[in-house]
């Protein structure tokens, strides 16, 4: 089969095509034929090297070569030894979410806490290929309506985005919710979801034309460029600050956002893109009552539940491009460049 196979650190130059063996399922696992697979932060870390040139991701090591590839939707190929509910030929999208099924956490649901958590694509091979292999269980059925590139689009970033905002936010209706990084993965999914819930939604982007697009999706854009101190320009809008706060960049954004967080309010988070090391003053969280809570990534149900609502076209991703896997340079560039609004999905 063909893959992208990161073999070292370096530019866009070190991606190309290779051939390599096709996986065999085993017990338990199902051999997918990739037919949309997304992009993801993680896929230029692994390509570019630790972000900041830190010695470690900021997940833990990662060991190359390595095949990527989170977000993955498909078709069965071959299902291995004991494998049920799922057949030959089953349209499915994966649940990248990897855990014993056996431990205290995931027998009270919460997979991701479970000491053995791993992710598809970055603690085993992913689907940046043709194929890929994955435990049965983590699949789901795609009905036949539903593009493979929409559903490749939600996995990831939509399940986080909802961890941040219902599971461990409280979203409710009415509320007012600062997206940032509202153009991102996990900010555009966040930007749908709190509409989807009856949210005030402002958006944080980064340029004119990224304003036109979150406007278009219904929120109230604010340009960082104009507005490098956005609490201000947030307080303005809200005329008491945001009940959530939902940024996933950290060290360059922390401090702002938590400023615009009315008394009470929550900054939830998911990832620090931008950097781990914010320089906040403490007083800021307590004298207001304010609250940070971390949410990376989702349970099963935060998954399952994500996904029937972009099944019923309840929640729509937000899809950037769609490019041949033979276009993986370009897909990086587009996503080291920013130039992206949502997702970019490449097709094996």
């Amino acid at each position: 089969m063909k893959a992208v196979v990161i073999r070292e650190h370096g530019g866009i130059d070190t991606l190309r095509l290779q051939e390599v063996p096709t996986p065999r399922p085993g017990p338990g696992e199902v051999l997918v034929r990739v037919r949309a697979v997304a992009l993801n932060n993680l896929d230029v870390w692994a390509r570019s090297g630790p972000p900041g040139g830190r010695p470690v991701y900021p997940w833990g090591r990662m060991e190359l070569p390595r095949i990527t590839g989170v977000d993955v939707a498909g078709v069965v190929e071959e299902a291995g030894p004991g494998v049920a509910g799922v057949a030959v030929g089953d349209r499915i999208v994966v649940n990248p979410i990897r855990a014993c099924g056996e431990c205290a956490y995931c027998l009270a649901g919460e997979q991701t806490m479970c000491p053995g958590y791993a992710i598809l694509g970055e603690h085993t091979p992913g689907g940046m290929a043709e194929f890929t292999v994955v435990p049965a269980r983590n699949v789901l059925r795609i009905p036949d309506a539903v593009p493979f590139e929409v559903a490749a689009a939600a996995p990831v970033c939509f399940t986080t985005a909802w961890r941040m905002l219902v599971t461990v936010g409280g979203l409710r209706p009415g509320n007012d919710v600062l997206v940032v990084g509202a153009s991102g993965g996990v900010g555009a999914a966040a930007l749908v979801i709190g509409r989807h819930a009856g949210a005030r939604v402002i958006a944080l982007v980064g340029s004119a034309d990224k304003c036109r697009k979150a406007e278009a999706l219904g929120a109230i854009p604010v340009d960082r460029t104009e507005h490098p101190e956005f609490s201000k320009r947030v307080w303005a809008l809200t005329g008491a600050g945001v009940h959530i706060a939902a940024d996933p960049v950290g060290r360059p954004t922390w401090p702002e956002s938590i400023r615009s967080l009315r008394p009470g309010g929550c900054l939830v988070i998911c990832g620090a893109s931008g950097g781990e090391r914010p320089d906040i003053d403490i007083r800021e969280i307590y004298q207001h009552h304010r609250r940070i809570l971390g949410a990376p990534m989702g349970n099963v149900r935060d998954f399952r539940t994500v996904m029937e609502l972009v099944f019923r076209g309840a929640l729509r991703p937000v899809i950037h491009a769609v490019l041949p896997l033979s276009e993986i340079r370009e897909a990086h560039r587009i996503f080291e460049a920013r130039e992206h609004f949502g997702k970019i999905v490449l097709v094996p």
